[in-house]
C-alpha cells in the first residue's frame, strides 16, 4: 500500500513541498492557472476553487 497522493481541504500535508490543484480526472492538464501552495509537514490544505478538485504534490504531476 502506497502513500496517499490526493488531498482534500483540511487534510494535513504528509511532507514539506509544493502542492498543486488538480482535477480528479484531468490531472492539471485541463486546469488553466491552477493554484499552487507551499506547505510544511502537518500544515492543513486550504479550500480548492472547485469541489471536484484535489491537491497533489507538484513533483508527482507528469506533463504529457
Amino acid at each position: 500500500m502506497g502513500e496517499q497522493s490526493e488531498f482534500h481541504a483540511g487534510d494535513p500535508a504528509p511532507n514539506d513541498g509544493v502542492y498543486i490543484e488538480s482535477g480528479v480526472r484531468d490531472r492539471v492538464m485541463g486546469i488553466e492557472n491552477p493554484q499552487q501552495i507551499k506547505l510544511k509537514r502537518g500544515d492543513r490544505f486550504p479550500e480548492n476553487t472547485n469541489d471536484d478538485r484535489v491537491w497533489v504534490n507538484k513533483r508527482r504531476v507528469q506533463p504529457k
